[in-house]
Formats: C-alpha cells, structure tokens, sequence
C-alpha cells in the first residue's frame, strides 16, 4: 500500500519512490543504450555482475562471456540475435549479419579467430578486460586483412577504433 512511509503525494495520487527510481533507471539506460531493449539491460548486467563476483570468489571463469558479449551487442547496437548455435553468424542488424567474437578476462592475448566461412558482413568484438569492463569494435568484413585460409586471427590492437 502506497503511503507516507514509500510515496508522496503528487497530482491527487501517491507516487512510489520505486516508480521514480525506475524511471531514473530507464532514463540512464536509454543514454547509454538507446537502442536496446530495456528487458536485456538487467539480465545483460547482471551476468556480467555473476561472472567477475565468481572469479573474485573462486579464481575461476564461468563461461559465459561469448552470451555476454552477444547481449553486448544486442543492447549497443539493436542486434536482432539468431537462435543459439546458428551457423555463420550471431544476428543481424538490418540487413546485415553480424559475427560477434568475444575477447575474455582471462585470455593470454587480445586477439579472435574468426572462421571466414561464415556468413557475416560484419563483425564485432567485444572486449572484456581483467576488471570486467567492456569495450567494443564493430568492423565491415570488407576491412578486414586478406588471407587465403579459412580462419583469421584479429588482434585488438589492428582494428581501427
């Protein structure tokens, strides 16, 4: 029940301070991620939040960061995701496939490995550092070096910012 104690009075109506808080909340989400859907952001936050709360308890990775990262791009850019386990891309953007590739906390180099048989228009790398903060470049598969295999390895520091 609405009253004194978790509301005030506003315009002939109780409004809870957990409504403004919610609004504060969205307002937030929608500068840093405008065009996400809102229903991602806790989930996306909160894996996150699971993930370095585990490592700093147990030294060990859960592995999760390769959804942490489609959810990343999910909510940065509006990626529409594929099912799990689709072949040759993660989701699409319009009418672009998106690849997604993940650069853990705990990986020795800050680089991917890119399967070039799949079908993507471009990818993007999402970057979670040893603090767990993430950072992220979108490329156009056009930019990316020319090799004759089947696999490419990026590092971070070659994509443009």
């Amino acid at each position: 029940m609405l009253g004194p104690d978790n509301a005030f009075w506003d315009s002939d109506e109780w409004v809870s301070w957990d409504e403004i808080d919610r609004q504060i909340q969205h307002k937030e989400w929608r500068a840093r991620y405008p065009k996400a859907n809102f229903a991602l952001i806790p989930i996306f936050e909160q894996l996150l939040t699971t993930a370095e709360n585990y490592y700093r308890e147990t030294g060990l990775h859960l592995q999760v960061y390769g959804d942490i990262g489609e959810l990343y791009g999910a909510i940065t850019y509006g990626i529409k995701l594929h099912k799990n386990y689709a072949q040759g891309s993660d989701g699409r953007l319009g009418n672009d496939f998106i690849e997604v590739k993940t650069i853990t906390p705990f990986k020795a180099r800050d680089e991917v490995l890119v399967d070039l048989k799949g079908h993507f228009n471009e990818l993007l790398v999402v970057n979670i550092n040893e603090d767990f903060k993430i950072c992220h470049r979108l490329v156009d598969r056009k930019l990316l070096p020319k090799t004759n295999g089947k696999r490419l390895r990026i590092k971070w520091s070659d994509l443009e910012s």
